[in-house]
């Protein structure tokens, strides 16, 4: 069984970086056609999709983000991770990780997603 679990610091200083790690157990992040998205969830918000990276490594960002935003992956640790930099109070969110088989899931597509975690901007 696949499972996703989150990691970070909670807490971060604006214009910082936010960076923050999805440890994916029971399943490769290389196989079966898989994007790994981080997604978040601002306080009396929806969930926004944030970006993805593929199983092949390419990565896919949220218009919005994409000048401050990096996905990255280790492979041999089956771990991808999000950077966030120049975060405001505005990133506060809980952030989640997630699998897919598309690029940009709808929030009842996920086939995996982790529990999730709070990230507080503190100005």
């Amino acid at each position: 069984q696949v499972q996703l679990q989150e990691s970070g610091p909670g807490l971060v200083n604006a214009s910082q970086t936010l960076s923050l790690t999805c440890t994916v157990s029971g399943g490769s992040i290389t196989a079966g056609y898989y994007y790994w998205s981080w997604i978040r969830q601002p306080p009396g918000k929806g969930l926004e999709w944030m970006g993805a990276i593929g199983y092949s490594g390419r990565t896919y960002y949220r218009d919005t983000l994409r000048s401050r935003i990096s996905i990255s992956r280790d492979t041999s640790k089956n771990q991808f991770t999000l950077q966030l930099r120049s975060v405001t109070p505005e990133d506060t969110a809980v952030y989640f990780c997630g699998g897919a088989k598309s690029v940009r899931p709808q929030k009842n597509e996920y086939d995996y997603r982790g529990p999730g975690t709070q990230i507080t901007v503190s100005s």
